[in-house]
This record gives structure tokens, sequence and C-alpha cells, in this order.
């Protein structure tokens, strides 16, 4: 194989991405690992999901209304793409973060001109009630103050 060309050693299969990742033995020593991880094409799939939702559009819904009509889905995709490599579909539930600040901004007027204000809105309400969405129990949670 000539020098600068990498082989490609990675495939997808039923929305996960197999390929070389580091690993740790029981003994704390690193080793390389073929493991899987949520595929890219799934994460985007996700994101799409959620944009889908468009919960900027439902301002008239209460955030416990919101937990309710998402919380299965959210619970699902934990399940599946977190069973190995969780933290790689981290960017993916911060994404339904995003979601939800667009949310909160819509729905009350004094936080449509501040996105930081709705995140850290958000991050308050995530530290009083951490379980009343998935992935704020899993500890994605929007920043609070």
């Amino acid at each position: 194989m000539p020098t600068g060309q990498k082989k490609n050693i990675a495939f997808d299969f039923l929305g996960y991405t197999f390929r070389p990742r580091l690993s740790k033995n029981r003994w704390g020593k690193h080793f390389v690992n073929f493991t899987p991880a949520i595929s890219n094409k799934a994460k985007k799939s996700i994101q799409q999901k959620v944009r889908d939702w468009k919960l900027q559009l439902k301002a008239d819904k209460e955030l416990i209304d919101l937990s309710n009509m998402f919380n299965s889905v959210i619970q699902g995709w934990i399940n599946y793409y977190g069973k190995f490599y969780k933290s790689e579909m981290y960017s993916s539930l911060r994404h339904i973060n995003k979601a939800l600040i667009m949310w909160a901004r819509r729905k009350y007027k004094k936080l449509s001109r501040h996105k930081k204000r709705a995140e850290h809105f958000l991050g308050r309400i995530s530290k009083q009630n951490p379980k009343l969405f998935k992935h704020w129990d899993i500890g994605i949670k929007p920043t609070a103050e």
C-alpha cells in the first residue's frame, strides 16, 4: 500500500460503527479493541428526528407535556445506542437540549432574545427535577448559572 493511504478498517452495521478504539483491561492498561459505537449516520438521523418534532412550535405545551411526549423515544435511543460507548451519543442528546432552549425562547417572552438565559433557565429546572427528561437523568443537562 502506498504511503499516506490508510486501509478502511471501519464498517457500519445496524446503526453502529465498528472500528478500533482504545479500551482498558481489568488491570487498567490501555489496548486497541475493535468495538462498536453509534454511527454518524444514526446521529444525524436522531438530530433530524428531533428537528422534525418542531419543539419551537409547541409553545402552547408545558415542559411536563413535552417530557411525556418524547421521553419514550429518548429512552429507546439511550437503551439501543448507549449499550456500547455511551459517550459517543452525547452530542445527539445535547441536540435535544438545544431544541428545548429554542422552545423556551419561543414560549417565554423575556427569554426570546437571550439564548444563554434560556439555557440557564432550563439548567435550573434540570437541577430541580433531573428525572423530567431521560437524557437529563444520565447527566446531559443544560448548563445552569
